[in-house]
């Protein structure tokens, strides 16, 4: 194996430590050709489709990527940014955020040299780019944070497996840590629930609130996935926080692909199920997603909503991820330097957190971010 180059070593170099943060990824365009590229790079991942290949191979390369570019295109252009210098997906836009507000918010408290950076596990900024431009600067120490709450093989674990495919040709290797999961943690369970509970303010209560996670396959769950517990957790943790009872809300799994059974109860049944009940106004919030993207806003807000109101129902309303909000900001914070503990020097205080907390609110206003 060749090694990629590097600079030569150069001892007494002050080295960095990095925040490196994961997510799925996005086409490049609301194109069928983008598209194409995209699910072809997705979809040949074997954690992602644990078919074998010789049965995989002819129908992604002679049927999916033949026909499902040109429907996707089309969905991804109902929710495009198309304004001016920001042009892209929501996805991508929210998470480059996310991570220069994380950025802001850590300078007010961490006294050591942090550099947080994003990149996509597929798609660009690419996973192997990104490691390269944290090497380049002098990050010797490296926290990888996908932003996916609750673990799953097909989504963290790919992540995990791609920053170590990139590091095995690094001749001289960061450390590196992982964060596996946040799906109970404290802070994050506070900014789901303040954001529920500050849209309640505002718009009143609906007759159920439906917390809708992406699906998987059922057999992951059979093989040793852990991811459907999580969720599980995750929504009850909500569930309490809001002082909810056992017939206010339900759990439910979106985004189903191909004819195997996946995890149940799925999300679009279960919404028509309630307009047929009688339900008139439905909230459906989505926290398995730290950023609103293709699945929740066009999936839930546009063909759920669909839905739900041609089966009868009065009122549907998809309650924003957390994007930009300040708890979240505070929570990835949190979670980040939990896991950064030996390696950066954080001193915070109440009043230090506050006004860090505000110069990010400002920003995130300044970017046109809402909440």
């Amino acid at each position: 194996m060749s090694y990629l180059p590097e600079p030569a070593y150069r001892h007494g170099d002050v080295a960095k430590t990095a925040v490196l943060l994961v997510n799925l990824g996005t086409p490049e365009a609301p194109t069928a050709a983008a598209v194409r590229r995209y699910l072809r790079e997705f979809l040949s991942d074997p954690r992602v489709v644990e078919i074998p290949r010789l049965a995989w191979w002819p129908i992604l390369h002679g049927v999916i990527l033949n026909i499902r570019p040109r429907r996707s295109a089309r969905k991804y252009a109902r929710i495009w940014d198309n304004t001016g210098d920001r042009d892209g997906s929501p996805l991508k836009l929210h998470t480059g955020r996310q991570s220069r507000l994380l950025a802001e918010f850590l300078s007010g408290g961490v006294r050591s040299p942090l550099v947080v950076d994003y990149a996509m596990r597929y798609g660009e900024p690419s996973i192997r780019d990104v490691l390269a431009r944290l090497k380049a600067a002098g990050c010797d120490r490296i926290l990888v944070l996908p932003l996916y709450p609750q673990y799953a093989a097909s989504s963290t674990g790919t992540a995990f497996d791609e920053v170590a495919r990139c590091l095995a040709r690094t001749r001289n290797l960061p450390e590196v840590r992982w964060v596996k999961h946040f799906h109970d943690h404290p802070a994050y369970i506070a900014a789901l629930a303040a954001q529920v509970d500050e849209h309640w303010k505002k718009n009143g209560r609906p007759d159920k609130l439906l917390l809708s996670f992406h699906g998987l396959p059922r057999y992951t769950l059979e093989r040793g996935d852990p991811y459907h517990c999580e969720c599980q957790k995750t929504a009850r943790l909500v569930a309490e926080r809001l002082e909810l009872a056992e017939g206010e809300w339900q759990l439910s799994f979106q985004s189903r692909f191909g004819r195997a059974e996946w995890l149940q109860p799925y999300t679009l049944p279960t919404l028509e199920g309630y307009a047929r009940q009688g339900l008139g106004r439905v909230d459906v919030l989505c926290p398995g997603f730290v950023a609103d993207c293709l699945e929740t806003l066009e999936e839930i807000g546009i063909e759920c909503k669909e839905a739900f109101l041609a089966a009868g129902g009065r009122q549907f309303n998809l309650i924003p991820c957390l994007n930009e909000r300040d708890d979240w900001i505070r929570a990835l914070a949190e979670i980040a330097l939990e896991h950064l503990s030996g390696w950066v020097d954080a001193s915070w205080d109440a009043e230090e957190a506050k006004a860090s907390a505000q110069r990010s609110r400002e920003r995130a206003l300044a970017m046109g971010a809402g909440q």
